[in-house]
């Protein structure tokens, strides 16, 4: 894994990202119908600057390689070992464990035959084989864990001093792979690249005024200055706008004027004005005098049921307990029961859910009739 993380994972990520940057600086345009009009725009110094650090990269792999692998023998396969050993400890943890639970088994059934007042021949017969089977989990168990306490302090003894010279080499080899790479990268002697500056001040100065001039491209922003303004349309909708305006000031001025003079006939008010002009719709609305009133409504066909009643939150309300109403402000409580002192709890149903609920947190809303 070591290996992997610094061959692979560090420096061949940094070969495929100078591959990609290399990728980026070569021209976009292709190959053009006039092969004498073909211009070259891609940035060649970049190109180049990629291809050396490549190059270098390259160099580290194969220098770091045997320290890499010497890592890989001397430190983890080793240390590989050691976990498979303590694998097998462990599993003669879980084995003690287990002869334990045997024993437990054992003794309480013997234990129970012993407690038998009345024993028969049955009895003793089960007794006498709860005895053999208590002596022989006793001798299992005690063999586990005594071979535990007897050989896990050596193995820790010999663990400790295995680990000690195991890390040093480990610490040692990982020193000398990073300063190889230390010393390496900070003797990078490409020109492409100014060294001496900052990460972001170098950026600045390499990209000079790249900024602006893509800015000043109108194909670059979301909205160009070419483009109609929200909100105008064409010279046939400002007409058409127009047009409503004064069919707008047409109707109020309507309500100024004077009636047109009566006419015995349909004909001849028809005659005296064009049919669907507003001034006409005005004065007619004004002859025929008020609207009459709308009709009453129906009445219900369950009219002779008790209307509901209801109420309104003045507050929020959270359930406390099991069988409250939970409510905003602003809810409407239908009442199924409740008292004349609104200090006390009534019960209603809001929104499917029925449940009782403090009166003083609403107050009387309407009384509507069922549907």
């Amino acid at each position: 894994r070591y290996f992997q993380a610094i061959n692979v994972g560090m420096l061949s990520h940094q070969i495929e990202f100078s591959k990609a940057i290399a990728e980026i600086y070569k021209p976009i345009s292709g190959r053009m119908s006039d092969p004498d009009s073909f211009h070259d725009e891609g940035n060649q110094a970049g190109i180049q600057a990629c291809e050396q650090y490549e190059g270098i990269v390259g160099e580290l792999q194969e220098t770091l390689k045997p320290e890499l692998e010497m890592i890989e023998t001397r430190v983890i396969k080793p240390a590989d070992q050691l976990l498979e050993i303590i694998k097998a400890v462990r599993k003669v943890a879980v084995k003690r464990d287990h002869k334990q639970l045997d024993y437990d088994r054992h003794r309480a059934t013997l234990k129970k035959l012993e407690e038998k007042k009345d024993k028969t021949l049955k009895d003793e017969k089960a007794m006498y084989k709860a005895e053999a089977e208590v002596e022989q989990a006793t001798q299992d168990y005690n063999y586990f864990n005594d071979l535990l306490k007897d050989e896990l302090p050596k193995l820790f003894r010999l663990e400790r001093e295995f680990i000690r010279p195991l890390f040093q080499s480990f610490y040692y080899m990982q020193l000398n792979v990073f300063y190889t790479l230390h010393e390496r990268m900070q003797n990078i002697d490409i020109g492409y690249f100014d060294l001496t500056l900052d990460i972001e001040a170098a950026y600045e100065k390499k990209r000079g005024d790249v900024q602006s001039q893509a800015e000043a491209i109108s194909i670059t922003k979301f909205k160009t200055q070419g483009g109609r303004k929200p909100g105008t349309g064409s010279k046939y909708a400002a007409k058409a706008l127009e047009a409503k305006s004064e069919r707008r000031s047409t109707l109020s001025d309507g309500t100024d004027t004077p009636p047109p003079p009566y006419s015995p006939t349909p004909g001849a008010a028809a005659l005296a004005s064009p049919p669907g002009s507003a001034t006409s719709w005005g004065s007619a609305a004004k002859s025929k005098g008020a609207a009459p009133p709308p009709p009453k409504p129906k009445p219900s066909r369950f009219s002779g049921v008790p209307a509901a009643e209801t109420v309104i939150a003045l507050y929020d309300y959270e359930a406390q307990a099991e069988g409250d109403l939970s409510f905003i402000t602003g809810d409407v409580i239908e009442i199924v029961t409740r008292t004349q002192n609104p200090n006390e709890w009534w019960i209603g149903k809001v929104r499917g859910k029925q449940g009782q609920f403090p009166g003083t947190h609403t107050q009387a809303h309407s009384i509507q009739g069922p549907s």
